[in-house]
C-alpha cells in the first residue's frame, strides 16, 4: 500500500510517518503540508491511499478532493481533531477517519480497512474484464431490462467469485469512481457500474420506487430508512437500519419528499 501523508503540522506528519514505517507492506511515498502540494503529489505519485488532514491552514482536505476530482482520488482516510467532521468525511467517500491525537492501533485498523477495499476493487476489476471477454465470445449483446421486469437479486464480485444478493437486503448504494459500493446485510460489495445504471436496474425512476436517489452519490432502499430529520438548507439527515447516516442533497429531493408525503 503506497501512502501519501497530507498534514500542515510537522509533528503530526512525523508521527504518521513513524507509524507507517512500523506497518508491514506499507510505504510512505511523500508528505505534503498544503492543499496545492497535496493536489500535485496525488496527480504525480498516484498513491493507493491518502492520510488527509481535514484542516490545512486556511484550506481543507475537502478542497483537495474537489480539485483532484472525486473519481480521480485514491482511497482516503481523514485525520481530524474534530469528530463533527466524520459525517462529511463519509459524504466524500472516505474509507475511514482517525481522530487526533492519533491512536496507533486505530490508524492501523483504518489502513487495514483501506487495504481490504483495495483488494476488493482489484478483484472486481479482474472479474469485470473476464466477464466482458466471455460475453464477447459467446453471448449476444446485453438487452436492457424493462422497468416492469426488475430483478429480485443482483450479482456482485467477491474476489474471483460472483455472489448474488437479494435486492430487499440492499440498504443503499453509493458511487465509488468507476464502481458502486453496494451495502447489504452489514457487508459492502464492489460492483462495476454507474449510479444511473443502478437507478434503472433497481427501478428508482418508477412512481412507486423501492429505491430513491437522495443525492448524486447515494441510492437508498426505502424500506431501509429508519428516520428522517431536517438538516438545514433543504437537506435531510437519513438514518438507515444498518446504522448509516446519510445527508440528502438539495438537488435530489423528489423521491424523499414523495416518501415523506406518503408517510404522513
Amino acid at each position: 500500500m503506497r501512502v501519501l501523508i497530507v498534514d500542515d503540522e510537522p509533528l503530526a506528519r512525523r508521527g504518521l510517518r513513524r507509524e507507517l514505517d512500523r506497518t508491514p507492506d506499507t510505504t510512505c511515498v511523500g508528505e505534503c503540508a498544503t492543499r496545492d502540494e497535496a493536489v500535485l503529489a496525488i496527480r504525480q505519485s498516484r498513491p493507493d491511499l491518502v492520510l488527509l488532514d481535514v484542516q490545512l491552514g486556511r484550506a481543507t482536505g475537502f478542497e483537495v478532493i474537489e480539485r483532484v476530482g472525486a473519481e480521480a482520488m485514491p482511497l482516503v482516510v481523514f485525520v481530524t481533531a474534530y469528530d463533527r467532521h466524520a459525517l462529511r468525511a463519509f459524504e466524500v467517500h472516505a474509507v475511514d477517519y482517525v481522530l487526533k491525537p492519533v491512536d496507533p492501533d486505530r490508524l492501523r485498523d483504518a489502513i487495514d480497512r483501506a487495504t481490504r477495499l483495495r483488494t476488493l476493487e482489484r478483484g472486481a476489476s479482474l472479474a469485470e474484464r473476464l466477464e466482458r471477454l466471455l460475453a464477447a465470445q459467446s453471448e449476444p449483446p446485453p438487452v436492457a431490462i424493462a422497468p416492469a421486469v426488475l430483478p429480485d437479486r443482483i450479482a456482485v464480485s467477491q474476489g474471483e467469485r460472483r455472489v448474488f444478493i437479494d435486492v430487499p437486503d440492499v440498504d443503499w448504494v453509493e458511487a465509488y469512481g468507476n464502481y458502486v459500493r453496494v451495502h447489504a446485510a452489514g457487508r459492502t460489495h464492489l460492483l462495476r457500474s454507474t449510479m444511473t445504471r443502478m437507478e434503472r436496474r433497481l427501478g428508482a425512476d418508477e412512481a412507486a420506487a423501492r429505491f430513491i436517489r437522495i443525492r448524486r452519490s447515494a441510492l437508498v432502499n426505502v424500506r431501509a430508512i429508519v428516520t428522517v430529520e431536517p438538516y438545514g438548507k433543504g437537506m435531510f439527515l437519513v438514518m438507515l437500519r444498518d446504522g448509516s447516516k446519510l445527508v440528502s442533497s438539495r438537488y435530489h429531493q423528489t423521491g424523499l419528499r414523495r416518501l415523506l408525503k406518503i408517510e404522513r
